[in-house]
């Protein structure tokens, strides 16, 4: 082997040598960074003619296992899919309240019934007719504020879809970029892994809003599809369209027109969580929106009819004229079967028994369609009230089933549903958190160690160090020669 030859080969594995020390700081200073994929250097024999001549820089590799980083994507979007279901039902049933808890529903219709009880004992006490009044009016406020929290729940949901499209379109636009870019960097033998970290990372950060699959094509390009079949990114990225809204009552649903669906490249596509778009924070969000809250709703609707036809029956009091509401009113009238959604926002109590509205306590014992007080001490209509609320009626709506129940049995049930729900839910997120976390573990495996790394970093200092040598006594050599 010649001198020449000899300095060459050194050179090489200096070079070689640098390269790989270049990967190891890449991959040391990275260990955190979201998205960035571990680098090692593969080597080849550097050939002149036909002998070799050294050691080649073949290329930098990133180190991803594609099927895992698939499948660690559709887990995240399940994740993110299932703590919005959970959070959405433990917030409502928060809202309801723990029976042990002196602000809960069932807590405010027991001190109703107490109320009227001691009403019933002494009838004349104007005070404990005002407790009454002002029992029956907590029940109103509590189910009025529940609607509100369910109806505020759609908004946000639907402001924070217009956000995830939004998020969505845009990393779509970058992606198709970083596509571009990659082929170029490629084409001009440069090293696109860096471009490639910001690719993934922006996959990556898509794919919990919707779940999606990555298919490798020509020259480094990729193109995204969602699990449910619909082209995100295929040559060009796709339009998602969704137009959000001010307010939300609780008659506005998709279906009538009054809030928005999702469109697709200007093409209407469905936005239920099972379907196009779906498996996601984006298909979760439009759950809560158009499924989740509009069942809520209408349980809370269906208690509140109940509610109020308790107590508008003529057996509870005599003194009301056909059809007029009792006790509890839809906004001061009757129930309109025909318009019961929201009904739950409107409840309040007659303003017949409210001083504060012009009404007067005393038609809380003689009945609320009484024109004159009668005997102070007449407890029959407090007794009556008493009993319609402890009676066992079969609801008229609300999803609750054909059985009987008194007023606190129903809401129980209410409870009961909304607990149920919310443990299913604990359940399902629990499964997909395992896994999600499960996945997380095995991606990491593939990435970074850095005892791994510092290991790697002993070797190649080696390896440097006896090139350097070899050049060191070759540089020896020639000045020898030289002084010959």
């Amino acid at each position: 082997m010649s001198i020449s030859q000899t300095l060459s080969n050194a050179v090489s594995g200096l070079t070689a040598a640098s390269r790989m020390a270049e990967a190891v700081a890449s991959n040391t200073a990275n260990v955190m960074t979201e998205g960035y994929a571990r680098r090692e250097v593969r080597l080849g024999a550097q050939m002149l003619g036909r002998q070799g001549a050294g050691v080649a820089v073949l290329s930098v590799d990133r180190i991803v296992n594609e099927s895992l980083r698939s499948d660690l994507r559709l887990a995240d979007a399940e994740m993110q899919n299932a703590s919005l279901r959970q959070g959405f039902h433990a917030d409502l049933e928060s809202r309801i309240g723990d029976p042990e808890d002196p602000a809960s529903l069932s807590q405010k219709l027991a001190t109703f019934e107490s109320r009227l009880i001691e009403a019933t004992s002494r009838p004349e006490s104007d005070a404990r007719l005002a407790a009454v009044l002002d029992a029956a009016t907590s029940i109103s406020d509590h189910l009025n504020r529940l609607t509100d929290h369910v109806q505020d729940s759609r908004a946000l949901a639907d402001r924070r879809i217009a956000q995830e499209v939004g998020h969505l379109n845009e990393s779509l636009v970058r992606i198709d970029d970083l596509n571009a870019k990659i082929v170029a960097e490629r084409a001009s033998g440069h090293d696109a892994n860096a471009l490639l970290d910001q690719r993934q990372a922006l996959v990556d950060d898509i794919s919990r809003i919707v779940p999606v699959r990555q298919v490798a094509r020509e020259n480094g390009r990729i193109a995204l599809f969602t699990s449910g079949g619909a082209i995100l990114l295929e040559g060009s990225p796709a339009k998602i369209g969704f137009e959000p809204v001010g307010v939300i009552t609780a008659d506005m649903t998709q279906a009538s027109g009054a809030l928005s669906g999702l469109t697709l490249n200007d093409m209407p596509v469905s936005s239920a969580d099972d379907r196009t778009l779906g498996g996601g924070s984006l298909g979760a969000l439009f759950a809560i929106r158009d499924e989740l809250a509009p069942q809520a709703q209408s349980r809370i609707d269906g208690y509140a009819r109940n509610l109020i036809e308790r107590f508008s029956d003529p057996a509870t009091d005599p003194s009301l004229l056909p059809g007029a509401p009792g006790l509890f009113t839809d906004s001061g009238n009757p129930v309109d079967p025909a318009d019961e959604i929201g009904l739950g926002g409107r409840i309040e109590v007659t303003a017949l028994a409210d001083p504060e509205r012009g009404g007067a306590l005393w038609r809380l014992r003689d009945g609320l369609g009484a024109a004159l007080p009668g005997a102070p001490g007449n407890s029959e209509q407090l007794s009556r009230l008493a009993d319609a609320f402890a009676r066992e009626v079969t609801p008229s709506s609300g999803g609750f089933g054909p059985r009987a129940r008194s007023s606190a049995g129903l809401a129980a049930d209410l409870l009961s549903a909304s607990a149920s729900a919310r443990l299913s839910a604990d359940a399902r997120e629990s499964f997909t958190a395992t896994r999600h976390g499960a996945l997380k573990e095995m991606a990491l495996a593939d990435g970074v160690d850095t005892d791994r790394e510092l290991q790697k970093l002993l070797q190649i200092e080696e390896a440097y160090a006896a090139n350097a040598r070899v050049i060191q006594t070759v540089d020896t050599l020639i000045k020898q020669l030289l002084e010959l």
